[in-house]
Formats: C-alpha cells, sequence, structure tokens
C-alpha cells in the first residue's frame, strides 16, 4: 500500500470510527486564551471553544473527521480560592476558573491545546506527533515515551479505542 492509500484509508476509518460514536457524548475542545490587557483593561485567561470530540486515547476525534492530538484537559468546575500552592497548582486552578466561566456545561469535560494532526502523507512521514506513517502504515504513538517500535496499528487501535467508549468496562462509569 502506498502512503497515499494508507492516509486515504486512515480518513475512512476515522469516518467510520465517528459514525459509530455518534450517538453518544463528545467533549468540548477549547483554545486557550492566556490573560492580558486589551484596551488596558486586564483580561483573565480564557477557554475559546473550536469543536467537540471523543477522546480515543491519545487522540481526539470530532464528528467531522478531524483529529486532534491530545493536549491538557480540565473540567468547568468552581476553582476554589486560592490556597497559596504550588505554581502549577494555581495555574491548573486559573484554567478551571476559564472553563467555569466559558460557555461551557457545569462539570463538563473540557480538552485545550490540542494540535489538528494534518491527515495528509507529507505532515504524516516522520511526524513526531501521536500520529504517524511508514512503510505505507499510519501507526499511533500510544504514550510520549513509547519508541516508535511500539506503536500500533491505526485500525486496531481505533476498533479498540471505540469499543471501549461504546462498551465501556463494569465500573469504569
Amino acid at each position: 500500500m502506498t502512503d497515499e492509500e494508507a492516509v486515504e484509508a486512515a480518513r475512512a476509518r476515522f469516518a467510520e470510527a465517528a459514525e459509530r460514536l455518534a450517538a453518544l457524548p463528545d467533549d468540548a475542545v477549547a483554545v486557550l486564551q492566556p490573560a492580558g490587557r486589551r484596551f488596558g483593561v486586564p483580561r483573565p485567561a480564557r477557554l475559546r471553544p473550536v469543536g467537540r470530540a471523543w477522546r480515543l486515547g491519545v487522540l481526539l476525534l470530532s464528528a467531522d473527521g478531524t483529529v486532534r492530538a491530545t493536549g491538557a484537559v480540565t473540567r468547568a468546575v468552581a476553582p476554589g480560592h486560592p490556597g497559596h500552592m504550588a505554581a502549577s497548582t494555581e495555574e491548573r486552578r486559573r484554567i478551571r476558573d476559564a472553563a467555569h466561566r466559558g460557555p461551557f456545561p457545569e462539570g463538563s469535560t473540557v480538552h485545550y491545546d490540542a494540535p489538528v494532526v494534518a491527515l495528509t502523507a507529507e505532515a504524516l512521514r516522520d511526524a513526531p506527533g501521536p500520529l504517524f506513517l511508514r512503510d505505507g502504515r499510519v501507526l499511533v504513538r500510544w504514550s510520549v515515551s513509547a519508541s516508535d517500535d511500539a506503536a500500533r496499528e491505526l485500525g486496531p487501535y481505533l476498533d479498540e479505542r471505540v469499543g471501549l467508549l461504546l462498551d465501556p468496562p463494569q465500573g469504569a462509569t
């Protein structure tokens, strides 16, 4: 199979997965806009919605077939009060606050800083992200620490992840 054929087959697999997941709830996808000033007025960080997607391990899949690498995730819940904690803890609190103030329903999951994966042979050859192309096969790096030799074929990976969403193990929900 040529690289171009492999990418076309991957697009078809993603479309099929989106069809199978259509009846399930999905999560919000947003872009984090950092705190700053606008016309001299201080503005807090904000999460701007850019779509919805199902989380499939290291990938996010939208109903329209858009694929993203997972980025960071938060919940739209009241952030609580500053607790004079570590800077990273306070930053996560500020992001929860941005999600809570945003147009997201209370308690919803919000994925942010999740870059779109270009589904082209040129972009996937030697790509550093979770999806890449090698020898006419689209593969998934299931972990940032996993070597390319441990990568999985896209088809079985999608089947497993979609299956887990459609029929979660007992106690997982």
